[in-house]
């Protein structure tokens, strides 16, 4: 029988959907059903991956889509499982990533009236008013299927808004009787509901924009995610280079800007100081970014000059939010720099001025250099962060892609790893932790041929799930090195408790309940889950051999590999 669960799995076929990542319930007969018929008489199927926790399983479609940019399909169970994905709903709408959520529901009749009617006791119990107004404040779309006779076009409706900018994630759901109705196959029409193009700059705000940028004495772009896009990296590189723009990260995302040209800046994140290369800019260009600075501690000067361009310019999600800008863009930011560059052909421009620019942004690019080098030396005592990441990147090649959830230490491997090849590091892009266990999945599921390295925190490492994830690895062959910053607790609580209350009653204290003393067995939780191999660091000296066997096990026994490496207490 084709239902309207065959032609849900048909329309995730049509729209490019490689794999359902999946948490299976008693709201699914009709799909488990489906899946074995599709797989008993060869009709084509994505590829199912059972998820024992749905956090992990949606942070898997995440991971993959950043590696592949192609949305996937996450499948969860009623309320329960809707509100199980928990944190990685977040992570999902703050960082722009395209995915197709679809819960069960529970039956709507109770006496057999119907195919699928209610036979379960759980199915009353898990029975709420507004299921799907438990994520709707996340999603870019949410509807649910009350009839297979038009299933293909709400699950076609709901990809053309996941995959329209500003990108997010869609839900849909649907009662089993929904999903057991008999229903006539019917033609594939994906290719009618593509996603809106990449909006441009007017010509007229390309003339205000680039002549303003052109004349400036310090002009700067600051961006945090301009490199989701990873064509958009080389328009950004080219424009700074003809006018000699400084280029200063805030909260990066992505690889935006190669680390190693001389116009890169640095990058900024809570630091509680002002960043002076911002203070000293006269015209600011602000491309993808949702935090650019924190004014209450780093801002641009008063009388600077700044203009934003954004596929999301008044951040709808955001009930609080502002800069100071004269122009405010709804664009793609790729579209937009290849316009601004197509503008500077027919200008006349001041070599001079952009070789005084340039120049000057050099100098300060070489002294932060300087000061980075410094922090890699090899510590005498305890392992230091910038020491583990330096002798990460001595060893990292193109083969490489890096997840980073460092928490307290994400801008230590920015600074560190010093990235320049656009998509190759990763972020969440959103604030709930616990995204690079599934993540690396995804991306290895992705991009099979590539050394996957995901780099967490110790409390982001239990958030994660690992008992999950280094199940799933192993079932999935998706092997992947996992790294430890651990500092024996939470350092961002405290540090966040510092800022406020620097000469409090918390300062003062002993402990701040964020310890995580005695530690747990990190690497032995992976292995006893995954078979991983898993290894303890204490000792500088044993970084480099310690980094090397790992990658060895992952590349050649393609077994995950887990390293625990203790820094200072936090």
């Amino acid at each position: 029988m084709y239902t309207t669960s065959s032609a849900f799995l048909d329309a995730l076929i049509e729209a490019g959907v490689s794999y359902i990542f999946a948490n299976l319930g008693s709201d699914h007969p009709a799909l488990v059903e489906a899946i074995a018929e599709a797989r008993a008489t060869g009709r084509p199927l994505p590829e199912v991956i059972t998820c024992p926790n749905e956090m992990v399983g949606l942070s898997a479609a995440h991971g993959h889509w950043q590696a592949s940019g192609v949305a996937q399909a996450v499948m969860v169970h009623v309320e329960c499982g809707t509100q199980a994905l928990a944190g990685a709903v977040h992570n999902a709408a703050k960082g722009r990533v395209p995915v197709l959520i679809f819960a069960g529901a529970s039956p709507f009749t109770q006496h057999g009236e119907l195919k699928g009617s209610r036979n379960e006791f759980i199915q009353w119990i898990q029975d709420v008013h507004d299921q799907r107004g438990l994520v709707r404040g996340y999603m870019n779309y949410d509807n649910e299927i009350r009839t297979g006779k038009n299933v293909k076009e709400l699950v076609h409706r709901a990809l053309q808004f996941a995959n329209s900018d500003p990108k997010g994630p869609v839900y849909l759901m649907g009662a089993r009787e929904v999903m057991e109705e008999a229903v006539v196959p019917s033609a594939d029409d994906a290719a009618a509901w593509r996603s809106i193009e990449p909006g441009a700059l007017t010509a007229g705000s390309i003339e205000t924009i680039g002549a303003v940028l052109m004349n400036a004495r310090r002009p700067l772009v600051v961006t945090s995610f301009l490199g989701r896009n990873p064509a958009a990296v080389a328009p950004l590189l080219a424009f700074c280079r003809r006018l000699g723009i400084g280029v200063l990260e805030s909260v990066p995302n992505a690889v935006n800007f190669p680390h190693d040209d001389p116009l890169y800046q640095g990058n900024q994140w809570n630091q509680p100081r002002q960043n002076p290369v911002l203070a000293e800019a006269d015209a600011i260009l602000v491309l993808d970014s949702d935090v650019p600075w924190i004014p209450t501690v780093s801002k641009p000067a008063e009388t600077a000059r700044i203009f934003q361009i954004d596929a999301d310019p008044l951040k709808r999600q955001m009930p609080l939010w502002h800069i100071k800008a004269e122009g405010v863009f709804r664009a793609d930011s790729a579209t937009a720099l290849g316009q601004l560059n197509d503008w500077l052909d027919s200008q006349t421009l001041d070599e001079r001025t952009v070789r005084t620019r340039a120049e000057h942004y050099a100098r300060l690019h070489a002294a932060r250099a300087e000061e980075l080098a410094t922090l890699e030396r090899r510590p005498e005592g305890t392992i230091t962060a910038e020491y583990l990441i330096a002798r990460l990147r001595a060893l990292a090649d193109e083969d490489m892609l890096f997840l980073n959830e460092g928490i307290s230490n994400y801008h230590t491997v920015f600074n560190h790893l010093a990235p320049t090849r656009p998509g190759s590091v990763f972020t969440s892009g959103g604030g709930s932790l616990g995204w690079n266990g599934g993540a690396a999945i995804g991306v290895k599921l992705a991009r099979p041929d590539k050394t996957v390295i995901a780099l967490t925190g110790d409390g982001s490492y239990m958030f994660t799930v690992p008992s999950s994830v280094h199940w799933m690895a192993r079932r999935y062959e998706t092997p992947f090195l996992q790294i430890i910053f651990n500092n024996r607790g939470w350092k961002s609580p405290k540090l966040s408790a510092l800022a406020v209350h620097p000469d409090g009653y918390a300062a003062r204290a002993n402990q701040l309940d964020t310890s995580f003393e005695p530690p747990a067995d990190y690497a032995g939780i992976a292995t006893a889950s995954g078979g991983a191999w898993g290894r303890q660091v204490r000792d500088p000296a044993e970084i480099d051999t310690a980094l090397a066997e790992a990658l060895r096990v992952v590349r050649e026994e393609k077994r995950a590999a887990v390293l625990d490496v203790w820094l200072d207490h936090h």
